[in-house]
């Protein structure tokens, strides 16, 4: 098992990282607000991922080790926050709508870190005021922790356009429906379709950092046209596949 870094502060900078690459599993004593002002951003732990497309970020509660993933160009806005400093009371990692404001202030928080004085205090304060005010988010992919859950939750990742019903692939895994269903409910604490549509969303965001075109997407991540991930994926991010979300644009529903 790879050895988990444990770096006390959690820095607050801009890092960039190319399509592919990422940021070993680590931990810090802070809190950390990390925006992907360009690109996709995946945050894995043992409960799960986290994606985050460009009107969003991750709040990674101090403690949690967790590790990064790049989709596409990568311009990572790293915020470390100090851990009495907790507006919405957050103990698990949590994906958060970024309004036009709180993003200009988490880059201009990042783009000068090692500025003190008065102004970047105000600053500090108000960036948090923003977050106390940000919705959260339900992009959260649970991990299974049942082996029989973790086999059927395997065949899907493979292929999200997999459209067997719950009883299908519990022939193949060897579990009734009515099992599986149970399990999804108190194991991932969502229903099987719910369940699915996370991982077809998740797997959506990440084609679509690699310029896949959206008529693509809509085929490998199973929906029965792209009208129809066109209007799931609006309803969920608040924009078109097709459209980048930019500091003008609010985060959506």
């Amino acid at each position: 098992m790879p050895e988990i870094r444990h770096a006390p502060v959690a820095p607050t900078r801009v890092q960039r990282l190319a399509p592919g690459t990422g940021i070993d599993a680590h931990r810090h004593d802070d809190h950390q607000i990390v925006y992907a002002a360009r690109g996709v951003l995946e945050i894995s732990t043992s409960a799960g991922t986290w994606v985050a497309p460009g009107n969003r970020a991750i709040w990674v509660p101090a403690g949690t080790v967790h590790a990064h993933h790049a989709h596409g160009e990568l311009e990572l806005h790293l915020v470390g926050v100090p851990v009495p400093e907790n507006p919405l009371g957050l103990t698990a990692p949590t994906v958060l709508a970024v309004a036009p404001l709180l993003r200009e202030l988490i880059v201009a928080y990042t783009r000068s870190p090692d500025d003190g004085g008065p102004e970047r205090a105000r600053l500090h304060a108000v960036l948090l005021d923003q977050l106390r005010a940000s919705p959260q988010q339900p992009l959260h992919l649970p991990a299974p922790t049942s082996p029989l859950l973790q086999s059927v939750c395997d065949i899907l990742a493979v292929d999200p356009a997999d459209g067997r019903t719950l009883a299908e692939l519990g022939r193949e895994v060897g579990a009734s429906s009515r099992t599986l269903s149970r399990l999804f409910r108190s194991d991932l604490g969502m229903t099987f379709p719910q369940w699915r549509t996370q991982l077809r969303l998740h797997t959506a965001l990440v084609l679509l950092a690699e310029r896949t075109p959206v008529t693509t997407v809509a085929h490998r991540c199973g929906w029965a046209s792209a009208s129809a991930f066109i209007d799931v994926f609006r309803r969920t991010f608040g924009h078109t596949p097709g459209a980048r979300p930019t500091a003008r644009q609010g985060p959506g529903c």
